[in-house]
C-alpha cells in the first residue's frame, strides 16, 4: 500500500519547529498537533483565524462531551502553545512579505496575544505549569 504525502503547511512547519527548538517530547509534539486540528475542525476554518469565542465555545464543547479535566487542561495548553508561539513569530519568520503581509501578521499578533490571555485567566494553573516546563526545556534554546 502507498502513502501519499501530503505537504506540510507553513503554520503546522512553523508550530513543528518551534516544538523541536524547544526540545519538546515527541508525544508532547504529537498531542500538541493533534490538538491543534482538532481544534481546527470545530470552527471549520484555519485556526489562525479563530477568536476568542471560538476558544471559548471549544472549551464548552469539551466539557459538554464529558472530556476529562486532564484533557482539557491538555487541549488548553496546546492552544496556547499554538497562540502564543507558533503565530506570535509567523510573520517574522518570512523575510520576503509584502508591507501589507507584515501589517496584516502584526494585527493577528495582537489577536493571538488576546487569546493567549483569554487562555490564562481561563485556566491560569495549567498555563503556568506548561510555561515553567517550557522555560525548563528551553533554557538553552534562542527566543
Amino acid at each position: 500500500m502507498t502513502h501519499t504525502l501530503q505537504p506540510v503547511s507553513a503554520l503546522r512547519q512553523r508550530m513543528t519547529d518551534d516544538m523541536r527548538m524547544r526540545q519538546l517530547a515527541p508525544k508532547t509534539q504529537a498531542s500538541y498537533l493533534r490538538i491543534v486540528r482538532e481544534f481546527t475542525r470545530f470552527p471549520g476554518r484555519s485556526p489562525d483565524t479563530a477568536t476568542v469565542e471560538d476558544l471559548r465555545r471549544y472549551q464548552l464543547h469539551l466539557v459538554d462531551h464529558g472530556v476529562s479535566p486532564v484533557s482539557l487542561n491538555a487541549a488548553i495548553t496546546g492552544l496556547k502553545f499554538f497562540f502564543e508561539i507558533a503565530l506570535q513569530n509567523l510573520g517574522d519568520s518570512f523575510a520576503t512579505t509584502s508591507v501589507f503581509e507584515r501589517r496584516a501578521a502584526k494585527a493577528n499578533s495582537s489577536q493571538c496575544r488576546r487569546l493567549a490571555v483569554f487562555l490564562e485567566r481561563c485556566h491560569p494553573h495549567s498555563c503556568a505549569e506548561a510555561r515553567r516546563a517550557s522555560t525548563a526545556r528551553a533554557s538553552c534554546a534562542w527566543r
